[in-house]
């Protein structure tokens, strides 16, 4: 059967990350509709947009949650339509809590590559992304925060965006600061959602529809 797309369904080897990077470097570029395998990976963290320049004729395709969360954001305002395009969240800052290979880190990285200073939180401590003082980096950077916790990211943060995939992982409501933007792409709610309603001006509780919209996205244009 031919197929226009290939996805896969990770883990497949629950513990065993280096079998299931195996399986995403076997999916053809031609077919891979996830972006993750190697030459999508590179162009998102390298933050080259398309498959052909100069022509710029075949975007990359970039992985479909991390993705999801940009257009969500988009779809918000939060990107500032009056910047020039790869700019459009200068001055924002945002905290991503989660930093795995297929969610977190892929979207802390567009979103710096956007002009956004990012912190990056994750068991393992915290880290900023950015693009330099003044955006003047062609692709962001990645620097430690030693000492640094949540107590210190999320109350200068204007989106907190939590992928905890844990039941009993909550973001402290009380670090929120008034009308931040919470959005929640874990399978489990990070937040609590009765609280977080009285202090952010905006709270996304699930993105998972838009995440089938944009696999859907990426068909299309990995057909055209």
């Amino acid at each position: 059967m031919k197929s226009n797309g290939i996805i896969v369904y990770y883990p497949i080897f629950p513990g065993n990350p280096a079998h299931d990077k195996y399986i995403q470097e076997t999916v053809s570029l031609a077919k891979d509709v996830e972006g993750l395998c190697h030459k999508h990976i590179s162009n998102m963290y390298y933050n080259v947009r398309y498959l052909d320049p100069p022509q710029n004729l075949k975007k990359s395709i970039l992985p479909c949650t991390p993705l999801a969360v940009v257009k969500i954001l988009e779809y918000l305002h939060i990107y500032n339509s009056i910047l020039p395009s790869g700019n459009r969240l200068f001055g924002k800052t945002i905290t991503v809590i989660n930093r795995s290979e297929v969610n977190g880190r892929p979207l802390a990285a567009l979103l710096a590559n956007d002009g956004a200073t990012v912190y990056s939180v994750d068991l393992t401590g915290v880290q900023v992304f950015t693009r330099g003082q003044g955006i003047r980096q062609p692709r962001h950077q990645v620097q430690d925060k030693d000492g640094w916790t949540l107590e210190q990211c999320v109350p200068i943060s204007d989106v907190i965006i939590g992928g905890v995939p844990s039941q009993n992982y909550k973001i402290p409501t009380e670090l929120i600061r008034d009308g931040a933007v919470c959005i929640n792409f874990s399978s489990f709610r990070n937040f609590d959602g009765p609280a977080v309603k009285e202090k952010a001006s905006i709270y996304v509780p699930s993105v998972g529809k838009v995440t089938i919209a944009v696999l859907l996205r990426n068909l299309v244009v990995r057909i055209f």
